[in-house]
C-alpha cells in the first residue's frame, strides 16, 4: 500500500501598511512576519497567511489595536 502526506499548505504573503509607527516588540504579536518602518511613520507588515480564516484573524487584531490600515498588497 502506497502512503501519501499531505504537502505543506500554500501560503500566500500580504503586505499590510498601517499608519502608525508598530514598535517591533508589538509587531510580534502577528506573529512570523517582516516589519519596515517608513520615515512618514507608517509600518508595513509583511505576514505570511495560510488561508481566509488566518487574515480575518490577522485584520481583527489590526482592529482590536486601534490601528489605521492604509493597504494590503499581496506578494
Amino acid at each position: 500500500m502506497m502512503q501519501t502526506t499531505k504537502a505543506p499548505p500554500h501560503r500566500q504573503v500580504y503586505a499590510i501598511t498601517v499608519h502608525e509607527d508598530l514598535d517591533d516588540n508589538l509587531a510580534t504579536w502577528f506573529g512570523p512576519l517582516t516589519v519596515e518602518h517608513a520615515q512618514d511613520g507608517a509600518t508595513t507588515l509583511r505576514v505570511p497567511v495560510r488561508d481566509q480564516a488566518e487574515l480575518h484573524g490577522l485584520l481583527i487584531k489590526i482592529r482590536d489595536l486601534n490601528l489605521t490600515i492604509i493597504a494590503i498588497v499581496t506578494i
